[in-house]
């Protein structure tokens, strides 16, 4: 608890950083709904971990996957996001680690965005063949141009801390997770006259259109993700990278 109206939540992934269960997201989508009944001020993401904000997805799940597992999480995942995306009070993230896929939708779809230095964020799909579904990349259009998106999602870009301010994919800069935390609060106090029903039906309107466009298009989604996952070239590049990480981490040993 930031103040006694502005909540912090810790992105609550487990020991491996990773967003891996249904249940979960469902708790992590269970907490924003609780914050928006609430009457909290304001909504700030970041995380326990010191050097990874959110890694997404476990990579584990999506190999040799469990159908109705991984159907499970990713129609979590899309609620996780719809619920952050949605909700009607300030929200803003403190990225005090790296934030690929998974961690680059939380913070996309905050209304703030500050970093630490050192890390990296993007959503980087495209390595492992697959897309970043339509209401994801909606997000990232929020705050990057178009064609700067596009070219970071066709290259599975990464952006260090300097070239996310640089591209307007983050808004700050912070030297510790405390200070991104209080930039983070400070961003959101930027609200404290304005009335707050109308500064949420003005942010609704801003998001309404691809709220709508996700809701009719989710059920679809799950079904292309579940697609590209189970395609053979996708299983075998996924098994390749696993024993690639198994490899680096024997030779640390």
């Amino acid at each position: 608890m930031i103040s006694s109206r502005l909540v912090s939540l810790g992105a609550r992934t487990g020991p491996r950083r990773f967003m891996s269960t249904a249940k979960l997201l469902l708790d992590i989508k269970s907490s924003i709904k609780e914050i928006e009944n609430n009457s909290s001020r304001g909504l700030i993401i970041t995380s326990a971990s010191p050097k990874v904000f959110c890694a997404g997805l476990d990579i584990l799940e999506m190999y040799k996957p469990d159908q109705q597992r991984l159907r499970a999480v990713w129609t979590e995942l899309q609620n996780v996001w719809c619920a952050l995306y949605g909700i009607s009070v300030p929200t803003a993230a403190a990225i005090n680690g790296h934030a690929p896929a998974g961690g680059c939708l939380l913070a996309t779809a905050c209304e703030y965005r500050v970093m630490v230095p050192d890390c990296r964020i993007g959503l980087n799909e495209t390595q492992l063949g697959i897309i970043a579904p339509k209401w994801l990349v909606s997000g990232f259009l929020n705050v990057l141009p178009k064609r700067v998106a596009e070219r970071a999602l066709t290259q599975s870009r990464l952006f260090t801390t300097d070239e996310a301010l640089q591209e307007g994919l983050i808004d700050e800069i912070a030297t510790s997770k405390e200070e991104a935390v209080e930039k983070c609060a400070a961003f959101i106090g930027t609200f404290a006259r304005v009335n707050s029903v109308a500064r949420a039906l003005t942010k609704q309107q801003f998001r309404a259109d691809n709220l709508r466009q996700f809701h009719k298009e989710r059920e679809q989604d799950v079904e292309i993700f579940l697609s590209l996952v189970n395609r053979p070239e996708v299983q075998k590049g996924i098994g390749l990278y696993l024993e690639g990480l198994k490899k680096k981490k024997a030779n640390k040993k």
